[in-house]
């Protein structure tokens, strides 16, 4: 069974302060994203719940995704959401060499078409130290998050994805969802309930540039 935190700890915000853990703000804001899409479906499912409640979000998408689905591409960027890049293949780069990995960042910008916000989020937040010092040397900000919801984990039950979800939110939080066909039965249930309790608590939503 895989570890995470789904509230990541101060130490490895500290020990890892060159990546972007949470955005601290006076005015309540966090950060919905999600990760792996485009989908067919499922990333416009997502758009369709956004649309509903008024709010944007960020999407983190996989450079061959993006090749195989461009009209809903598309439709994120229509929307006004934000879009980061997630590798073209959705290489781990522990797994990989640094060479290989940053040809496969740049093979997925190429498919971004005009977006100018340079966002960068590691697979699996697996990331080399020297992977992430050339990537930032690139212009990339390299986008991780605080709250883990592991929607993709399909040992957890839905009730449990929305509490991770919900549970430890602060202001400045990037919370972490994923578009994708394995995350759906968590994602179904936990998105719309999880903005809804954020939005009860006075949250506010905006997109990571």
């Amino acid at each position: 069974m895989n570890f995470y935190w789904i509230k990541t700890p101060q130490i490895i915000k500290r020990l890892f302060s060159n990546q972007v853990w949470d955005i601290p703000n006076k005015e309540n804001k966090i950060y919905l994203t999600f990760d792996d899409g485009p989908t067919p479906e499922i990333t416009e499912w997502v758009l369709g719940i956004l649309k509903e409640n008024n709010i944007k979000a960020t999407f983190f998408c996989i450079g061959n995704n993006i090749q195989k689905h461009p009209e809903i591409f598309n439709k994120v960027i229509n929307d006004g959401h934000g879009i980061g890049n997630h590798t073209f293949d959705h290489k781990n780069g522990w797994k990989t060499t640094t060479a290989d990995y940053i040809e496969n960042v740049e093979l997925c910008e190429k498919q971004l078409l005009n977006i100018k916000a340079k966002i960068f989020r590691p697979p699996y937040g697996k990331i080399k130290l020297l992977q992430s010092k050339k990537l930032r040397k690139l212009g990339y900000k390299i986008i991780m998050w605080d709250i883990l919801t592991a929607d993709f984990d399909a040992k957890i039950s839905k009730e449990k994805c929305l509490e991770n979800a919900t549970q430890k939110v602060t202001s400045g939080s990037i919370i972490v969802f994923h578009d994708s066909i394995k995350a759906f039965r968590n994602l179904e249930y936990a998105l719309p309930k999880t903005i809804q309790i954020l939005k009860e608590r006075g949250f506010v939503f905006d997109v990571i540039s």
